[in-house]
C-alpha cells in the first residue's frame, strides 16, 4: 500500500485516465480526491472506490475557471487537512487542420490543457511543500511529434513538456517532485468531445485500435512512476518508439504521420 496516508487529488477524474488512476491510488491506500465538472460521474467513482473498501470524495472543479480551481484546493484541504500529491490530469483536444482553426479555439485549447494546468500546480504546491509531496503533469507522446488535424492539442502538450522541465528546476530544494507523464494511444473519450466541449458517444475515434492501451494499465505504470519520483515518463512501447523515430528519422516520420487516419 505504498499511497496509505496519502491525500491525492486528481482533475479529471470523471473518466478516462484520471478515473483510471484514481482507482489505482486507491488500490495503493490513498484517500482519493476527484475532481471535475461531472459531479453525476464522480459519484459513481466514489461509490465505487468505497465499495472496494477505499476512500474518496469528489470535488467540482472547472478547469477553465482559475476561481474553481482555488476553491476546488481550498476544499480538499479543508476536508483533509494536507495534500500529498496533485495530478494535472484534465484537459481534452481541439481538432482540425491549424490554418483553420479560430482564435477562440486556440484560446480554449491553451486555456484547459496548458493555463489550467498551471494553475492547478500553483495552488496545490503550497500545501505540497508541507508534505514534500509529488506533482503529475499528464502531457502526451504528441509534444514530440508533429501531430496533423491536431496541431493545438500536440502544442499545448509542447507547453506542458516544458512547464514540466522547470518545474524539475524551480521545486529543487524543496522536497516536491514533479513528474511529467508522456502516454502514447491509450482509450479515452477525448474523440468524443469537440472543440465546443460536446460529447458525442457515436463519434468514431480515429487512432488505431490496436495500438491502444487499456485505461488499467496506464493508470498503473503512471502511478508508480509517480511514486518513484520519475521527472519524464514516456510510454507505450509505439510512443517511445514513435520519438526515436522523429529523432533519426524525422523525414521518414513525416511521411507516414501524413499517411495516418483523419479525423472523421
Amino acid at each position: 500500500m505504498k499511497f496509505q496516508n496519502h491525500i491525492v487529488w486528481i482533475t479529471g477524474a470523471s473518466s478516462g485516465l484520471g478515473r483510471a488512476m484514481a482507482l489505482e491510488f486507491a488500490k495503493n491506500g490513498a484517500t482519493v480526491a476527484v475532481s471535475a465538472r461531472r459531479m453525476d460521474e464522480l459519484d459513481k467513482l466514489v461509490s465505487e472506490i468505497e465499495n472496494s473498501r477505499g476512500k474518496a470524495k469528489a470535488f467540482f472543479c472547472d478547469i477553465l475557471d482559475e476561481v474553481s480551481i482555488k476553491n476546488c484546493v481550498n476544499q480538499i484541504i479543508d476536508t483533509f487537512g494536507k495534500l500529498d500529491v496533485a495530478v494535472a490530469n484534465a484537459g481534452f483536444g481541439v481538432f482540425g487542420k491549424m490554418e483553420d482553426l479560430t482564435q477562440e479555439e486556440w484560446q480554449r485549447q491553451f486555456q484547459g490543457n496548458v493555463i489550467g494546468l498551471a494553475l492547478t500546480a500553483k495552488y496545490a504546491l503550497p500545501h505540497l511543500k508541507q508534505t514534500k509531496g509529488r506533482l503529475a503533469l499528464v502531457g502526451s507522446v504528441g509534444a514530440y511529434l508533429p501531430n496533423p488535424y491536431v496541431g493545438a492539442y500536440g502544442a499545448s502538450k509542447a507547453a506542458v513538456n516544458s512547464i514540466g522541465l522547470t518545474f524539475q528546476v524551480e521545486l529543487q530544494d524543496t522536497g516536491v517532485s514533479c513528474t511529467t507523464l508522456h502516454p502514447g494511444f491509450v482509450k479515452s473519450e477525448i474523440a468524443r468531445i469537440d472543440n465546443e466541449g460536446v460529447w458525442h458517444p457515436n463519434r468514431k475515434d480515429p487512432r488505431p485500435e490496436k495500438m491502444m492501451w487499456p485505461t488499467e494499465k496506464a493508470a498503473q505504470v503512471m502511478v508508480k512512476a509517480i511514486w518513484q519520483r520519475k521527472r519524464n515518463y514516456i510510454f507505450t512501447a509505439h510512443g517511445k518508439f514513435f520519438i526515436w523515430m522523429q529523432r533519426w528519422f524525422p523525414s521518414f516520420m513525416r511521411k507516414m504521420i501524413a499517411k495516418g487516419p483523419k479525423p472523421s
